[in-house]
C-alpha cells in the first residue's frame, strides 16, 4: 500500500510515489499557488528572538578578563 498525503494546497488526497512528479502536491497548479504565497510572503518562518538585532556582534560588549 502507498502512502496517502494530502496536498498542501488544496487538500486533495495524493499517494506518495515516485510516479508524481509533484508530490507532495496533487498538481503543477497547486505546486505553483504554494510557490507563489512564498514569494508574496504569505507564509513565514518566526525568528528566535525578533527584538533581537542579528548584525551585532554578542562579544561586542564583553571585556576580556586579565589572566
Amino acid at each position: 500500500m502507498m502512502p496517502v498525503v494530502n496536498c498542501p494546497t488544496c487538500h486533495a488526497k495524493v499517494e506518495w510515489t515516485e510516479a508524481n512528479k509533484y508530490r507532495p502536491f496533487c498538481s503543477e497548479r497547486c505546486k505553483q499557488i504554494d510557490l507563489g504565497a512564498w514569494a508574496e510572503e504569505k507564509y513565514t518562518i518566526p525568528a528566535a528572538d525578533p527584538l533581537e538585532d542579528p548584525l551585532q556582534d554578542p562579544l561586542a560588549d564583553h571585556e576580556p578578563k586579565p589572566h
